[in-house]
């Protein structure tokens, strides 16, 4: 069975859309019976040539009007796969359907005249794409007759555009010459482009790799309910993506509780599987006893969603009343609602004629924004890129929803997270180079290694020799010691308890810095308030964070602290041990071997280095 690519076109309303998309087509057999004939008719009654363009309209009448109808279903098919058009002519309706989710697109056609060049329009529109998040993108230069099918005057094109396109992030996969209406480019090679070496248009598409089906993505599962049958707890809603089954270990965020799944449910025997995929609704129960409620999400642990109360977003207005900065709105997101505010208004566009607007403290309806979110509690939330049903979200206004919206994420340093901040004017923002790009690029998994425990305990000698191993190993590490810390990052820091806090947390956002680059980064602290390492692993995140305690007795800490901090016994520390399970290096001796306990720690920990 072929798989289906929804394919979205978009460019000047002069620019050839309507024809191009008619010759995809004739030239795909595609039209309904008929039309061809209905067509010609129309052609000739208005005194001119066949036109593809009409083939594109449903109705005659609409046709003798001059307009071109919203078609959002046109499909064509070739041996590879069957392929949805996208197509909505009007700006305005187009961005509500895209950012409302009433339609969905993987990639897109963005059409230039050869002649005109580069119009504002066509930058509006790659705008557009920019926006919506869509990246598989090919450039259709058409009209390539009205310049004699000129290699020099398309590179020109080419060059123009890429700078253009570059400062959006888009990088399109190919720039395709063609006449539409000659059919030149479109089905198969032009002789009239021979200097072009590239597929033509039906091939080129066909070489655009569809996304993950939703049933080969991680799981998403959004808690819809939670009903007691009996002594049983079950735990409903509907999988949003990937598949569950009894005994898989999940998540639940955001909270990170971890448990496993008991039983799958069902009301009739005829309901009754062994796994249950994307789209069902379903069922479970858990083998511990948790609180569970509305709007949490189950994952596996491997690909957790984010979570915090802060994020990106491209959002279009549709309220009566203008959006505005500081007020209270409700937010639904999957299963969850809670009350937000707009952090801040990071640009405003007009949806009509894709102008920014110069006021950036309001958004007016039917405008499209680029905004940050605040939520009053955390939530769990995925890059509309990458889940569009847990990417995607409504605004609520005076109980009527008035916007819709598509998360375009955060800067990975600040994923997971509760954020705060006593600045003002200022939004977390999102980078071109992402912790994922670099991760691929140097083959290695960001980690933050914490070794924990009371001075004198060992942790530092056995930093440094973990630290060499590491490098000799060829990984990039780095040792963040916390007693250096306090030299520098530091340096205002006493040891009361308050600033004991303090100084947790400064190692901690530092040694998230260096995770985010793909680093592995060894930290040794004494951190003895457990509350102060917890954070320390939702700073950093649950996957990227081990915690290795280094257990001494405080008599060999003793003998091997050589400041004197064991002689007066009120000042022996009190450590606060772990809840969760954590890796202990047990230290028998004070004059243990270093070495071997780096040794140890590499072997424990090797495989969460590599890529997979």
């Amino acid at each position: 069975m072929k798989n289906t690519l929804n394919i979205v076109v978009v460019g000047h309303v002069d620019h050839g859309k309507s024809t191009l998309i008619g010759r995809l087509l004739y030239d795909t057999n595609s039209l309904p019976e008929g039309a061809i004939e209905r067509v010609k008719n129309i052609s000739k009654e208005k005194g001119k040539s066949f036109e593809y363009a009409y083939l594109l309209d449903a109705f005659e009448e609409e046709q003798k009007q001059g307009i071109t109808i919203d078609t959002t279903q046109l499909k064509f098919s070739t041996k590879k796969r069957n392929y949805i058009i996208i197509d909505a002519p009007g700006h305005k309706e187009f961005l509500k359907n895209m950012i409302s989710g009433a339609a969905s697109a993987e990639a897109a056609l963005l059409l230039v005249d050869a002649n005109e060049g580069i119009q504002e329009q066509s930058k509006r529109h790659g705008y557009i794409l920019s926006l919506l998040g869509i990246t598989k993108i090919c450039v259709i230069v058409n009209k390539m007759d009205l310049i004699d099918y000129s290699e020099e005057k398309f590179n020109q094109i080419q060059q123009d555009f890429n700078e253009f396109l570059g400062n959006l992030n888009i990088y399109p996969l190919k720039y395709i010459p063609v006449s539409a209406f000659n059919g030149e480019n479109i089905t198969r090679e032009s002789d009239k482009m021979t200097w072009y070496r590239g597929e033509p248009i039906l091939k080129a598409i066909d070489l655009i790799e569809n996304d993950k089906k939703l049933i080969d993505k991680p799981l998403r599962f959004p808690v819809q309910d939670v009903y007691k049958f009996d002594e049983r707890r079950i735990i409903v809603g509907k999988i949003e993506s990937g598949s569950i089954k009894a005994g898989d270990e999940i998540l639940i965020s955001p909270t990170d509780k971890t448990t496993r799944v008991k039983t799958l449910e069902h009301w009739a025997e005829r309901d009754k599987t062994d796994i249950a995929r994307v789209d069902m609704s379903v069922g479970i129960t858990v083998e511990d006893e948790f609180f569970n409620k509305r709007g949490e999400f189950i994952s596996h642990k491997e690909n957790s969603p984010l979570k915090g109360n802060f994020f990106n977003a491209n959002l279009f207005w549709m309220g009566k009343n203008d959006l505005v900065k500081d007020k209270k709105y409700k937010i639904k997101l999957a299963t969850q609602q809670t009350e937000c505010e707009v952090f801040s208004i990071n640009r405003v566009i007009d949806a009509s004629t894709l102008k920014s607007a110069g006021d950036t403290n309001t958004v007016k309806r039917n405008d499209v924004a680029e905004i940050t979110i605040k939520t009053k509690l955390p939530v769990c939330f995925d890059e509309f890129k990458n889940f569009k049903n847990t990417g995607r979200f409504v605004i609520i206004d005076d109980l009527n929803v008035c916007g819709g919206g598509i998360i375009t994420g955060i800067d990975d340093s600040l994923k997971n997270r509760e954020l705060t901040s006593k600045s003002i004017n200022i939004s977390p923002r999102k980078r071109l180079v992402s912790r994922i790009d670099r991760e691929e690029r140097y083959r290695q998994k960001g980690k933050v290694i914490w070794l924990t425990g009371l001075p004198g305990c060992g942790k530092n000698e056995i930093a440094v020799k973990l630290e060499k191993k590491l490098f000799d190993l060829g990984k990039n590490v780095y040792y963040l010691d916390s007693a250096n810390i306090r030299f520098g990052l530091s340096s205002d820091l006493t040891f009361t308890e308050d600033d004991a806090h303090e100084q947790t947390r400064r190692i901690a956002e530092a040694a998230n810095l260096f995770a985010d680059s793909s680093m592995v980064t060894v930290v040794t602290s004494v951190s003895r308030f457990r509350s102060d390492r917890e954070y320390a692993q939702q700073i950093i995140g649950k996957n990227s964070y081990v915690e290795i305690f280094v257990d001494a007795s405080r008599e060999i800490c003793k003998k091997r602290n050589k400041k004197g901090l064991y002689e007066d016994s009120d000042n022996i520390l009190n450590y606060e041990y772990s809840e969760e399970p954590v890796i202990t290096l047990y230290i028998e001796d004070a004059d243990f071997n270093a070495d071997k306990k780096a040794e140890s720690i590499i072997k424990l920990i090797e495989g969460q280095l590599e890529l997979q």
